[in-house]
């Protein structure tokens, strides 16, 4: 089937993941995004970790944003819609939000998201998605890109129970076309240390928070 024609999202999975983030809050897919697109967006990933073309993230949100490496090693770029891979990446999570809202009535109205890159030693200590103030936040996704990734690569993403932050309740592998979708400001979770350069999309699902026509006020 042409690239073009191929979905992005194996809508095979669609149930189990509405169904998932109803009982636990949370969803991990193995092999359930489309293996080309997930190539093609790690060379272009790459491309830009070899050119210096990323930025390091940080955490905290506007006054409160800092480089803290001792927290999280990544390095990031917001994703926009100049190539045909990051196109179709965006599209097919359009569709996702859509059968979100149809299914869960959750109000999503946007999407972003960025490339990240963490280079061998990284990691990004547990945290929840949804910062302080900034509840619009409501449904995270990460889409993994590494191809042929080993079993001893380290990076696996963990997820903590929500009423016992300190117990493991499953991990997903960095390995392409791995798929992760879990609610942003419950689901506690961390990226463990790498072992080599670990490629992945991490976005977020928004809803409208604006009020008295500031967008996303603080609270």
């Amino acid at each position: 089937m042409p690239a073009l024609h191929r979905p992005v999202l194996d809508r095979r999975a669609l149930p189990n993941l509405v169904d998932a983030l109803v009982e636990q809050g949370w969803y991990l897919g193995e092999g359930i995004l489309d293996a080309e697109l997930c190539h093609d967006l790690y060379r272009e990933l790459m491309s830009m970790a070899e050119c210096k073309a990323l930025e390091a993230a940080g955490v905290g949100r506007g006054q409160q944003h800092t480089l803290r490496r001792d927290i999280r090693g990544d390095a990031i770029r917001w994703l926009d819609r100049e190539t045909l891979p990051r196109r179709r990446y965006l599209e097919a999570m359009a569709e996702l939000q859509g059968e979100l809202n149809q299914a869960l009535f959750l109000g999503l109205f946007e999407y972003e998201a960025h490339f990240a890159h963490y280079p061998p030693g990284a990691f990004y200590q547990r945290h929840v998605d949804s910062f302080r103030g900034r509840a619009n936040r409501v449904v995270s996704t990460v889409g993994y890109l590494n191809p042929d990734w080993p079993k001893d690569g380290g990076g696996d993403m963990v997820v903590f129970a929500t009423d016992d932050p300190e117990r493991e309740v499953a991990r997903v592998q960095p390995a392409a076309g791995n798929f992760a979708c879990f609610l942003s400001d419950t689901i506690p979770h961390e990226v463990l240390p790498t072992r080599l350069p670990r490629a992945s999309i991490a976005g977020w699902f928004r809803r409208n928070a604006s009020l008295g026509g500031l967008v996303d006020p603080a609270r």
